[in-house]
């Protein structure tokens, strides 16, 4: 029995991660939720799964969850229950589903605690890759990616020598505005964005899928997890989002892994592994399945991918005020505050404006990302 902790339970990975559990009840057992705000959700989650430990981070649910629960279990509040929650003796593997760079410090904690971590935060590595996958190797721990693209990277690696590896092609879908002109894309609206062609993501990560930055943080996380240079790793536009990643090897063969689009997949592999269980996710039919097409990503008008490689490759501290940087501008465009084109010139801003500290410690990580934030609230609060 794997005894299991999901920190964002109440989110689209979080949910889908509690469908693949109660699909496989007799080797899965949640031990652990927690959530942002959703304290209601949170709440049923509870009644169903009856862990040891549930989490809220905001003050006013966790009153309110507080108020209303009189069950078994132990309700906790703020970073400081992330951490109780993903350090629990009782549990063995922590889902980390948080959003953004708050999955960081909980991620770290668990690992240091000697958790296995399936990764679905990939804010984690793209900020502290370095730090965290050192850490991993020290304690010996496994991190499975849950990301469909790192998910499909893993099994076409599994078993072969990294040496051998000539590129690791990752796939991308290109968001709902693929083909559109800079033209063309200084209007689009908030709803426009959200309307993803494929995947049905939490808002930000949509937000970052139209922008192209969702791939080019999976391309930093793809350099952590797997210690390849940025040169071997190439984006490709695969509209159709049934090919979700693929390695090409020196003697020019290529293995790719093929699946619907259907998180649940990914998650329950990266649970389950190194065994394949059924799973409820649809299976492809060949015998109806159209076309597979392939395109070079437009890195001048969706500059997010440029960006990400950019500060990928400068490393130390530069991806962490990259960053930071998006998460503020991508509240801010959510809130109607900015346009869509903004969001790259916000984050462009930033990184010039950054002075990389070339290897920096957990603490200058989290100051870094502190300041970046306050520089762009600023900003905005100047502008909007």
């Amino acid at each position: 029995m794997k005894k299991i902790a999901v920190l964002g339970s109440t989110g689209s990975i979080g949910t889908q991660t509690l469908g693949v559990v109660r699909n496989h009840a007799d080797i899965l057992k949640i031990e652990v939720l927690a959530a942002n705000a959703s304290d209601e959700l949170l709440e049923k989650q509870i009644n169903e799964f009856k862990p040891s430990i549930a989490v809220l981070c905001d003050k006013n649910a966790y009153e309110k969850l507080k108020a209303r629960y009189n069950g078994e279990t132990k309700l906790l509040y703020g970073e400081e229950g992330l951490i109780a929650g993903a350090t629990s003796d009782k549990i063995d593997t922590v889902v980390t589903s948080l959003m953004g760079f708050a999955g960081l410090r909980p991620t770290m904690a668990a690992i240091e605690a000697g958790k296995n971590i399936a990764l679905a935060n990939k804010e984690t590595l793209v900020v502290a890759g370095e730090l965290v996958m050192q850490k991993a190797k020290e304690k010996g721990i496994e991190i499975m990616p849950i990301d469909s693209e790192h998910g499909a990277l893993f099994q076409c690696l599994h078993g072969e020598d990294i040496t051998k590896v000539d590129k690791l092609l990752v796939t991308a879908s290109g968001g709902p505005f693929r083909g559109k002109t800079v033209d063309e894309l200084k209007n689009v609206s908030v709803k426009q964005c959200l309307n993803h062609p494929t995947w049905r993501m939490g808002r930000k990560i949509t937000i970052d899928s139209a922008t192209l930055m969702n791939k080019g943080l999976e391309v930093i996380e793809a350099k952590q997890l797997y210690g390849v240079s940025y040169d071997k790793i190439q984006v490709v536009v695969h509209p159709q989002s049934i090919v979700h990643s693929m390695v090409q090897y020196v003697d020019g063969s290529v293995i790719a892994q093929l699946a619907s689009t259907d998180m649940r997949l990914p998650i329950q592999y990266a649970l389950t592994y190194p065994e394949r269980l059924e799973c409820v996710a649809p299976k492809l039919d060949f015998w109806k399945m159209q076309s597979l097409t392939f395109e070079k990503p437009d890195t001048d008008t969706f500059r997010g991918l440029a960006l990400a490689y950019e500060a990928g490759k400068i490393g130390g501290s530069m991806p962490c005020v990259m960053n930071a940087a998006n998460e503020i501008a991508v509240e801010a465009f959510l809130n109607e505050q900015i346009s869509f084109l903004d969001i790259y010139d916000i984050i462009e801003a930033e990184m010039l404006a950054h002075v990389t500290l070339v290897q920096p410690e957990l603490e200058d990580l989290f100051e870094i990302d502190a300041k970046t934030r306050q520089n762009v609230k600023e900003k905005l609060s100047k502008i909007c």
